[in-house]
């Protein structure tokens, strides 16, 4: 069974809880960071746990969400050991994989459906990495 840690804010809680049952359904180990509520919090608190997690080696990748998806992918693209992208469809979520090595999918809850969403973190998790010419660009992402 593969691990996958998932964060979201407020205003991704309802698709996260939605996602949470999904890749559970797909066999995932889902390691939920919260938060628990549509009640307002401050999205880093929960982005910084899943990044921390991803470094340590709990699990190899993990799904962000907030409202525009842009304040969870600044927070986890801080950690060194994260390549988090953002992605409001699927060609996006293979790019990611393919070319970046990414390791975060981050969803922008407020612009996408459940459907989309779904769709989306299928093709990330499906995707692999091409290697190639794509290799020394990733090596070049991390500060030194």
């Amino acid at each position: 069974m593969k691990k996958i840690g998932i964060a979201c804010d407020h205003a991704g809680y309802q698709m996260k809880e939605f996602l949470v049952g999904y890749l559970s359904t797909k066999g995932y180990e889902v390691v939920d960071f919260g938060c628990d509520s549509e009640e307002s919090i401050d999205y880093p608190d929960f982005g910084h746990a899943l990044a921390s997690a991803i470094e340590a080696g709990e699990m190899e990748q993990g799904v962000g969400l907030c409202g525009s998806g842009e304040g969870m992918a600044m927070t986890l693209n801080k950690h060194q050991g994260i390549r988090a992208g953002l992605c409001w469809n699927t060609d996006v979520a293979a790019l990611i994989r393919q070319h970046n090595d990414a390791n975060v999918v981050v969803l922008p809850a407020r612009f996408i459906s459940n459907d989309e969403a779904m769709a989306i973190v299928s093709t990330f998790l499906s995707s692999e990495f091409e290697g190639g010419r794509h290799q020394r660009r990733v090596e070049k992402i991390a500060c030194k």
